[in-house]
């Protein structure tokens, strides 16, 4: 029961400042010439920026660009509460604060847009590599010379599963996009692997 109230409680406490800064950065907005519905924007696109950049910190590895993105965000959302907190005459905004609302959606737009389609990193994964064959003995100077050995064929390459799995959704996007089927060598430059690892992979994904 008390878990649960905690939960509530943290719910209830999100909602409000949620609200309250809604309406600080509709309030900006609206001062600064954004009138009517377009003032109503300005918060939803600040939230939106926020929460894609928050989503791709938690599910990707290298999420620096996300962090960028987040922060400029929070800044935008942190500046307006500050603002409307008696610190700015919200009837006569200054030229400067006026630019920066009015660029703003150009500038969620493009933030948003690199979250949505920076690419995805390849997982680490250990490649495991093929022996190197044996070397060929020299000729004996005997006069009945022994066979010379035939160095065995090298084994079968091990695909780790999830590298299969990667390829798989690497190879899926491929056929999505081209409409073919993709090939060793393409598939070899997406996973940055050795041509042998790539045959390998490709002849599972057949």
């Amino acid at each position: 029961m008390s878990r649960k109230l905690r939960l509530d409680a943290v719910l209830i406490q999100a909602v409000i400042a949620g609200a309250l800064s809604f309406s600080h950065l509709h309030d900006l907005a609206e001062a600064a010439g954004q009138d009517g519905w377009k003032a109503w924007a300005y918060p939803i696109s600040v939230d939106l920026l926020l929460v894609a950049a928050w989503r791709r910190m938690r599910t990707h590895a290298d999420n620096r660009a996300a962090w960028v993105w987040f922060v400029i965000a929070l800044a935008a959302s942190l500046g307006a509460n500050i603002a409307t907190a008696g610190l700015l005459d919200l009837d006569d905004v200054p030229a400067w604060l006026r630019i920066l609302v009015a660029g703003w959606p150009a500038l969620a737009f493009l933030g948003g847009t690199l979250l949505a389609h920076a690419p995805e990193s390849t997982p680490d994964i250990a490649v495991e590599r093929a022996p190197e064959p044996a070397p060929e003995l020299p000729p004996s100077p005997d006069p009945d010379p022994a066979p010379v050995a035939v160095p065995a064929p090298a084994p079968p390459v091990a695909v780790p599963p999830a590298l299969l799995d990667h390829a798989r959704k690497v190879a899926d996007t491929h056929h999505a996009t081209t409409g073919a089927r993709i090939d060793s060598a393409t598939l070899r430059a997406r996973l940055g692997v050795p041509a042998p690892l790539a045959d390998a992979i490709n002849a599972q994904l057949a």
